[in-house]
């Protein structure tokens, strides 16, 4: 994202909250989770256990640290998306693995990881929007339980031998509820992602890429017949149904949601007025690909 590379115009958030972005559902979800008994019980075990440092260890041994010299372009994009959700920089990681795939860890001294494979996919645009999902999922808060969903069985073994197995009696319940609200945390995610890029035709490129995962296939792919995809999701199931259904029924066991709910979910938001109203930028600007690249603060 260096001045030069690029011809964008970014807008900052001085004193951006989450509570501003937050997707509903995943306010509600958050908040059915806690409610659950046992549950803050087992995140206390988790903080227990040392996860943070096993994998930052893990990380520094095997993976590429993002840092100084080190992939300074990435590390400039980084730090863009940081200075427009106002926020503190966290530790960035390259993986070796074929998956495109981005993932964050650490609730004291959060860090990303990004896959080869996902460098391989995303142009530098695209990797801004992914990157700033990420950050998102910082400043939402949700990494303390995204590591415990994650590494749920573990935490419950270990958590079994303090509670003499009575945490197994507690585990399906809160293990559902720990997806459902794991899936819902990534509509939240994404609208950061939306505010630091302020371009949808980014982030309908990097779902498009994400969904097909074939570089045979980028060339060809047309945004506008996405459009129509994402924004027909709605004809097969009104949102009332897919909301009270869609755990039990089609993806109870998933971490992510299906892609073309993310991208339908993104856009409502653009259409519906609410990236406008928080961010000042008028959703066909949002569209825009020319301008210069000039930060500019308000909210």
């Amino acid at each position: 994202m260096e001045q030069e590379n690029t011809t964008r115009k970014f807008k900052t958030f001085p004193n951006l909250k989450a509570e501003s972005f937050q997707h509903p559902w995943d306010r509600q979800a958050i908040s059915a989770l806690q409610a659950i008994p046992g549950f803050e019980f087992l995140v206390k075990k988790l903080m227990e256990i040392g996860f943070e440092q096993f994998f930052r260890i893990t990380n520094l041994a095997s993976n590429i640290h993002v840092k100084g010299k080190m992939l300074p372009r990435l590390r400039e994009s980084l730090r863009y998306a940081t200075r427009i959700l106002d926020m503190a920089e966290p530790e960035l990681y390259i993986t070796t693995h074929p998956l495109p795939n981005a993932f964050t860890y650490g609730e004291t001294r959060p860090f990303i990881v990004l896959t080869s494979g996902l460098i391989e996919a995303m142009d530098e645009e695209e990797m801004f929007f992914v990157l700033a999902h990420e950050l998102g999922h910082i400043k939402c808060g949700h990494v303390l339980y995204k590591t415990m969903a994650r590494n749920f069985k573990m935490v419950l073994d270990i958590a079994a031998g303090a509670t003499f197995g009575m945490s197994a009696l507690i585990s399906t319940g809160l293990e559902m509820a720990m997806f459902d609200w794991e899936r819902k945390s990534e509509l939240s995610a994404d609208r950061a992602g939306m505010i630091c890029v302020q371009n949808q035709h980014i982030a309908n490129r990097a779902f498009m890429k994400m969904a097909a995962a074939s570089p045979k296939l980028y060339a060809e792919m047309d945004e506008g017949e996405f459009l129509r995809q994402i924004r027909s999701y709605e004809d097969a199931a009104d949102e009332s149904f897919i909301n009270k259904t869609y755990t039990a029924l089609l993806t109870s066991r998933m971490t992510h949601p299906f892609l073309i709910m993310r991208a339908k979910q993104l856009d409502s938001w653009i259409q519906g007025g609410g990236f406008s109203d928080l961010t000042g930028i008028d959703p066909m600007d949002a569209r825009a690909e020319n301008g210069e690249f000039i930060e500019t603060t308000g909210q």
